[in-house]
C-alpha cells in the first residue's frame, strides 16, 4: 500500500493528522479553489467543493429576497424604455424621470448666502488655486479649491468636480489630477470637500480626527440618523453640488452657458445625482459608478446612506435615468473593466440611453468609455473626460493629459487647522 492510500501526514517529523486518499484529494480541491485553513476538515465543505455547488453556509432567504424585488424593478424599467416609439415619448419619459427624481431627494432648502470668501491663493505657471469657503446651508461651511486658468480669455467653460471617499478629499491625488488637467486645457475648476472628508469632518475628536471614522461611517452615521426625521443625507450631499455650481456661476472667469460636473466612486455617485436633481449642466462625466441597481444587489456591493435614494424602486427608477434627466444634453459614462460596480450594468444603461438619445436626434451625445484598469479616476478615464468635455464646449480634442504635479494637502487647505470644526 502507498504511503499516500491512508496513513498520516508528517511535517519535519512529526504526524499531523490521519488522512486517506480522497481526503488529500479533497485538501488539493479546496486548495486550488481557495478554501483556506482548517476548511478542508468539513465534508460538506469538501463535498461542495467537488461538486462546485454553493457552500451556502448561511441562510440567503433575505439577500434573494430584495434580489427578487430589484429584479421585478429592473423589468419595469426595461418595459418603461421598449415602450419609448417617438420624440414626443421620450420627452416625456424625461419629464416623468424629474419629477419622480425630485420626490425621491425632496424639496430644495431655502438658497441662503453663500457669504463665500477666499482664504488663500497658490500661483502655479498656467493657473492659480483659491482656497475657498462657502457656506451651502446657514452656518454649514463647505471648503473648496477653484483652479484658474492663466493667460487665456475669460469666460471659460467652468467644471464642478466632486469627490470619491478619499481620507483627504479634494487633495487626493486622482482629484488634484483632473482639477489640474481641466485648469491647463481652459477650464475654470471648483473641486470640494464631501461631507465627512477632507475639511469637512462631522464627528471629530479633540485632536481632530473622527471619532466615528472618516468617509463611509460618517456618511453612514449621519445619514441613519437622517432617516429618523424623513430627510435624505443624499440631498444634503446634492445640495453641496448644485450650490458649488451656485458659487461657480458667481465668477466672472466662468461661461453660465458651458458648465459641467464629474467625480469618481463617491463623486461618481454626486455626478448621477446631481444630473438628476440640477439642470443647468451643459455637460457630465459620472466616473466609477453607473451600472444598474439589479447587479449591485445580485453582487452583495455594500452603499452608503446617500447611495440609496428613498422611493426609487417603487417609482421603477435605475442609475440609468439619473442621466436620462439631462437628455439630450452630452454625457460620458466613464466605467472599469475590473471595478466592482459592475462594468455590465454600464452596458445596459448606455442601450437605454442610446435608444432614448436617438428618438430625441441626438445618439451621439451619449456614451460609455471603459477603462482597462480597476476602480479608480485613472488617467485614461480622465484622458475620455477631456476630450468629451472638449467636444461639448467647443474646444481641441486632446488625447494625452497634461503634466500632472500633486501638491501637498496642506498647500490646499482651506482653514487654519485643517478643519471646519474649528472655525470660529
Amino acid at each position: 500500500m502507498s504511503a499516500y492510500d491512508e496513513g498520516t501526514v508528517q511535517v519535519g517529523g512529526s504526524s499531523l493528522l490521519s488522512v486517506n486518499r480522497r481526503q488529500l484529494l479533497k485538501v488539493a480541491t479546496a486548495s486550488a479553489i481557495g478554501i483556506s485553513g482548517f476548511e478542508w476538515l468539513d465534508d460538506r465543505t469538501l463535498d461542495a467543493a467537488e461538486s462546485g455547488q454553493p457552500l451556502n453556509r448561511f441562510p440567503r432567504m433575505v439577500h434573494e429576497y430584495f434580489v427578487g424585488q430589484v429584479a421585478e424593478a429592473h423589468r419595469r424599467n426595461v418595459r418603461a424604455y421598449s415602450q419609448l416609439k417617438s420624440k414626443a415619448d421620450a420627452e416625456k419619459y424625461v419629464r416623468s424621470v424629474q419629477r419622480k427624481i425630485r420626490e425621491c431627494f425632496g424639496e430644495e432648502p431655502d438658497r441662503t448666502d453663500l457669504n463665500a470668501r477666499v482664504t488663500g491663493v497658490v500661483q502655479r505657471d498656467e493657473y492659480s488655486i483659491e482656497n475657498v469657503i462657502f457656506e451651502s446651508r446657514p452656518g454649514f461651511p463647505v471648503t473648496a479649491n477653484l483652479y484658474v486658468p492663466k493667460g487665456r480669455e475669460f469666460p471659460l467653460p467652468g467644471v464642478v468636480g466632486t469627490c470619491g471617499h478619499s481620507t483627504n478629499g479634494k487633495a487626493a491625488e486622482p482629484y488634484q489630477a483632473f482639477a489640474q488637467g481641466l485648469a491647463k486645457l481652459g477650464y475654470v475648476c471648483l473641486i470640494y470637500d464631501p461631507i465627512g472628508q477632507g475639511e469637512r469632518l462631522q464627528y471629530v475628536k479633540e485632536d481632530l480626527t473622527s471619532s466615528v471614522g472618516v468617509g463611509v461611517r460618517e456618511h453612514i452615521y449621519a445619514g441613519n440618523q437622517q432617516f429618523l426625521t424623513g430627510d435624505f443625507f443624499g440631498m444634503w450631499r446634492a445640495w453641496d453640488g448644485i450650490r458649488a455650481l451656485d458659487y461657480l456661476l458667481t465668477r466672472k472667469e466662468v461661461d453660465s452657458q458651458r458648465v459641467g460636473v464629474t467625480g469618481n466612486s463617491g463623486g461618481g455617485t454626486m455626478t448621477t445625482w446631481l444630473c438628476g436633481v440640477e439642470q443647468r449642466w451643459t455637460m457630465a462625466a459620472p466616473s466609477c459608478f453607473v451600472t444598474m441597481f439589479r447587479r449591485n444587489m445580485e453582487n452583495e456591493l455594500p452603499a452608503d446612506t446617500e447611495q440609496c435614494p428613498p422611493k426609487a424602486l417603487a417609482f421603477g427608477l435605475d442609475h440609468a435615468d439619473f442621466v436620462a434627466a439631462m437628455a439630450p444634453k452630452p454625457v460620458i459614462v466613464l466605467a472599469k473593466e475590473k471595478d466592482y460596480f459592475d462594468v455590465r450594468g454600464g452596458k445596459e444603461a448606455i442601450e437605454r440611453l442610446k435608444h432614448l438619445y436617438r428618438l430625441l436626434g441626438a445618439e451621439d451625445n451619449v456614451a460609455l468609455f471603459v477603462g482597462p484598469t480597476s476602480h479608480g479616476y485613472s488617467q485614461e478615464n480622465r484622458e475620455a473626460l477631456y476630450g468629451w468635455f472638449n467636444r461639448a464646449a467647443g474646444g481641441s480634442n486632446p488625447h494625452d493629459e497634461p503634466e500632472i504635479t500633486i501638491d501637498e494637502d496642506k498647500t490646499l487647505r482651506c482653514t487654519p487647522k485643517g478643519q471646519v470644526a474649528r472655525l470660529q
